[in-house]
């Protein structure tokens, strides 16, 4: 991770392909574009490769994961579950919506806790929004039987996951919905690009219509396409396409070489006594793009941390003091800063997150350190920074 440490002759292929046509929108122009359709291409791609029955590509994650809500029905005063430490777009695409993001702890899978998840639940629930955050997935066996007793929808957020599997299942499989991101630092990338996978054919109809302003996509012209309902545009355009296309067709081979590196690094901090590693829920395995650990102690955490920044190691995260990937940091959700007025519903029934106790979830962000693996490290270049991070670790711990 991410997918373009390795761009090569066959992404340059993919793109040529799109401008020796001409055409760079993923609709229309039957007549011009000598049979390049590189997104309904990559969709039959992710379908297969998802086992999905169905695919809608959409302009990045953030979209694929508002066209999947919107396209289940989600709208204004409906509450979705979501976990404290994930990436912001996933409150973005429930308030877009004028839905409400419910907050919940995280435990030491680093995604959404079951028990915790189900004493949120209220008669506005109507999403469960697990985030597979680092290349790892929740407990989705508890979730899917939580979600079948409330009657709840599932929706796997997995566009940091693509390649990782539950029970032999593709992640984002699993689900009634599943989205993914292909932007520039995921493990596939577009440049720019997402994807929501489903089985119920309702689903997929609303999305592929509401990502373009409601066009039926019925007949041969678009001009004269009728609109059921209203739509956005979410649209992603064939040169994104393209990259994809030739990017999902390396994804083995990029989680090969991402599961080569993660070990070499694993079995180095191994035997470190202090060290725990994140739980992988029974049955699930990773893609390998972060290796997660945890520390004894917040204290000890940051220490390690500014240890390996001092070191010059890169890529080692701690979530817990950052921006974009944890709750603490969220102060635009927590203060409702918005350029124009919230709608009366999210007023209403946002919950004031500046009183809410997550010490659960703090217990275990808190501890822990996200490496990111990259895929264009030399075998001899893992080794060294495996030893690297022995000698900070034990140094401080």
């Amino acid at each position: 991770m991410p997918g373009f440490e390795l761009f090569g002759d066959k992404e340059r292929n993919q793109v040529q392909d799109v401008l020796d046509s001409g055409v760079l929108m993923r609709y229309g122009f039957d007549g011009i574009r000598n049979g390049h359709w590189k997104a309904k291409e990559l969709e039959t791609a992710l379908a297969r490769r998802m086992e999905a029955d169905h695919v809608h590509l959409v302009s990045s994650g953030t979209a694929a994961l508002t066209v999947a809500l919107a396209s289940a029905g989600v709208g204004a005063g409906d509450e979705v579950i979501m976990p404290t430490f994930t990436f912001v777009a996933s409150f973005e695409s429930i308030l877009a919506l004028g839905a409400i993001p419910i907050l919940v702890d995280v435990d030491d899978t680093l995604t959404l806790e079951a028990s915790a998840v189900e004493k949120t639940i209220t008669d506005k629930t109507k999403v469960v929004m697990p985030v597979h955050m680092c290349g790892s997935m929740a407990d989705l066996g508890a979730l899917q039987s939580l979600c079948e007793k409330h009657e709840l929808l599932l929706l796997e957020d997995a566009c940091q996951a693509i390649g990782g599997s539950y029970h032999g299942k593709p992640l984002g499989s699993i689900g009634d919905l599943g989205c993914f991101s292909f932007d520039y630092v995921k493990t596939i990338t577009c440049g720019e690009g997402g994807a929501l996978i489903t089985n119920t054919e309702s689903f997929y109809e609303n999305a592929h219509k509401y990502s373009d302003h409601g066009h039926d996509h019925l007949g041969n012209d678009r001009g004269a396409e009728q609109h059921p309902f209203l739509g956005y545009n979410f649209r992603i355009s064939e040169l994104n396409a393209a990259v994809g296309l030739a990017q999902v067709a390396r994804l083995d081979e990029f989680l090969a070489i991402q599961e080569r590196n993660y070990t070499v690094l694993r079995e180095a901090l191994s035997s470190i006594p202090e060290i725990t590693f994140r739980r992988v829920p029974e049955g699930g395995v990773e893609n390998y793009s972060f290796l997660n650990f945890f520390l004894p102690s917040e204290e000890k955490a940051r220490a390690v941390h500014q240890g390996l920044g001092e070191a010059r190691i890169d890529g080692c995260f701690y979530w817990y003091d950052n921006n974009w990937h944890y709750y603490r940091k969220w102060e635009h959700l927590i203060q409702r800063k918005s350029l124009g007025k919230l709608p009366q519903d999210v007023i209403d029934a946002l919950p004031d997150y500046s009183k809410s106790d997550f010490s659960a979830s703090d217990h275990w962000v808190g501890r822990n350190i996200s490496c990111l693996i990259k895929l264009g490290w030399t075998a001899d270049e893992v080794q060294e920074r495996a030893g690297k991070m022995q000698k900070v670790i034990r140094g401080l711990v």
